[in-house]
């Protein structure tokens, strides 16, 4: 495969979505990804549909969650609670660059696949390990799973409709959050430690924490109450330091309002025929906006109905004022630009089983992206690996899979 990692090889003992989505952006990005699975069973979330693949033959393939996180993998089937198998492993892990491992603390000890087992072997390997706490703290030993660590993280006291509104809860993302971040940190990590060893030849360990990662996300917020000293609180689609930014309702629907300066502002009032609002000393500049919020939104929500969504952004665009529609995912991928950036691949499996994805945001000049491989079904590339990497013979590979070791 062709991109900026293309000599580096992945050993992904990762499963279901922060550790897959990390090293499916390494197999993006050029290197060899390696999925480890369970004989017969094979990671979770091949499982977690509907919807799922449809073959050639009629029949259901592998589920959509799966294959939102595996492009551009081999998955070889490895029974590690068998001695062959983690002899298998500790071999791949010896000509790998990179382990990645998402297990409870302390579980690949007893497999002799934990960090020091590996590191005395290959000294130059960069271990990461994803857990929901962390290797260290009183939580270490809890399992961490992504709605739960929106919960703990602060995420979901800051997400939903005001208290004393209609449905007003907490409210978590629609997609795992925590998860996809941690995966894009563990990523950023494990660049980071390539470069240290190609300037000093050492490997490193890495822990990441979904808590951490969430935590760390909060962004602005957190440090809103670091700074002011007040837990922020759930604003609905309004944001806590710049107004107005939050949903109008309009003649036909919903369009979001993003006014970032003051030129913006009075541009706005302008075209919502209300120009005398800017000059509002209530109103004059952001912070005056915010400490007037209830006031300057109450003089805003009828002049918004006046005409539809589309008729709205015309205009506001026009002014070079921030404003948008708020899509369904089917409208996501019917949008031209959306459609002009090649956001929709499709991706083929050896069986002709078409399986689409999302492309990569990043777009490299001189290595870019290529998307060759689809997620790859259970134990699809066990053999080459074993033979390729390994240099097992075939007969070799025959009786590992007479005992079972392997799938």
């Amino acid at each position: 495969m062709a991109g900026p990692l293309q000599n580096i090889r992945v050993l992904d003992l990762t499963r279901v979505l922060a550790g897959p989505w990390a090293t499916q952006i390494l197999a993006d990005f050029g290197a060899e990804v390696i999925k480890v699975e369970k004989p017969g069973e094979g990671d979770d979330t091949r499982g977690w549909g509907p919807p799922f693949l449809t073959k050639p033959d009629g029949s259901h393939g592998d589920a959509a969650y799966y294959l939102s996180a595996n492009r551009g993998k081999q998955s070889v089937a490895i029974d590690m609670a068998k001695p062959e198998g983690q002899k298998l492993l500790q071999e791949l892990a010896r000509n790998s660059d990179i382990v990645m491992e998402n297990f409870k603390v302390g579980g690949l000890k007893k497999y002799g696949l934990d960090y020091e087992s590996l590191k005395a072997i290959n000294p130059r390997l960069i271990y990461c390990s994803i857990t929901g706490f962390g290797q260290t703290g009183p939580y270490a030993q809890r399992a961490g799973y992504d709605f739960m660590i929106q919960g703990m993280g602060g995420i979901m006291s800051i997400t939903g409709q005001p208290d004393g509104t209609p449905g007003a809860e907490p409210v978590k993302t629609g997609v795992a959050f925590a998860d996809v971040f941690t995966g894009l940190y563990a990523t950023i990590g494990v660049l980071a430690a390539l470069h240290h060893r190609d300037k000093t030849g050492e490997g490193q360990y890495l822990d990441l924490a979904l808590l951490d990662t969430q935590v760390a996300v909060l962004a602005n917020q957190a440090l809103n109450f670091l700074v002011g000293g007040t837990a922020p609180k759930r604003l609905g689609n309004a944001h806590p330091n710049i107004v107005p930014y939050q949903t109008f309702a309009t003649a036909d629907g919903f369009i979001i309002i993003a006014v970032g300066n003051d030129r913006q502002f009075r541009e706005y009032t302008k075209i919502a025929r209300v120009p005398e609002v800017a000059d509002d000393p209530r109103f004059l500049t952001n912070r005056d906006r915010v400490g007037n919020r209830e006031a300057l939104i109450a003089l805003l929500v009828e002049p918004m109905k006046r005409r539809k969504t589309a008729e709205w952004i015309q205009a506001l665009e026009a002014a070079a004022v921030p404003c948008g529609p708020i899509n369904t995912i089917d409208q996501v991928f019917a949008d031209p630009q959306v459609q002009a950036r090649g956001l929709n691949v499709t991706l083929s499996r050896d069986d002709g089983t078409k399986t689409p994805g999302v492309a990569n945001p990043v777009r490299f000049s001189g290595t870019p992206v290529e998307y060759s491989r689809a997620a790859p079904t259970l134990g699809q590339g066990t053999d080459d690996v074993l033979r390729r990497v390994l240099g097992l013979a075939p007969d070799a590979i025959a009786k590992l899979r007479d005992s079972a070791s392997i799938g």
